[in-house]
């Protein structure tokens, strides 16, 4: 079951994080993050993916000095529960919800690296086309690359 994150979700989304590999000082800016929406934060969205607890979570926010751009900026699912289409899950459930905010085109990005080659898979399969890539953007060596799907077509 997909729902709004909750703020007695942050323990269980910041050990899903640890557990695919965020460093102490990426969970501290998570964590930031969840407090941020929990404050009030209107133009951001997190969702959690609960089988008895939360397994999954995705995390979105709105570009800012756009019209109608979103980013999905975090996504994660314990590494016990991948491979079953939770994910696909997470990222259509943020898909039907922007859209139905009329949001325009949602954004994702994600390393150039070959240990990245399985996510770059994954948003390739859930419709998403390479936009641009910024070279050496997380380190030397390490590009960024963005994808994007238009979620509602301009009238």
């Amino acid at each position: 079951m997909i729902r709004p994150t909750q703020p007695e979700d942050t323990t269980a989304i910041l050990a899903i994080a640890k557990a695919i590999g965020f460093q102490s000082d990426e969970l501290e800016v998570l964590s930031e993050m969840l407090v941020d929406t929990f404050n009030g934060n209107r133009e951001q969205f997190w969702f959690t993916d609960d089988d008895q607890g939360p397994v999954g979570v995705a995390y979105c926010a709105s570009e800012r000095m756009t019209t109608g751009t979103w980013n999905l900026l975090f996504l994660a699912v314990h590494p016990e529960h991948q491979g079953q289409g939770r994910g696909t899950a997470l990222v259509h459930y943020v898909e039907q919800v922007l859209t139905a905010q009329g949001v325009r085109q949602l954004l994702v990005e994600t390393s150039g690296l070959p240990s990245f080659k399985r996510t770059q898979t994954f948003y390739r399969q859930c419709g998403y086309e390479a936009e641009a890539r910024i070279r050496e953007f997380y380190a030397a060596g390490d590009d960024k690359i963005v994808y994007r799907k238009v979620l509602k077509a301009e009238s």
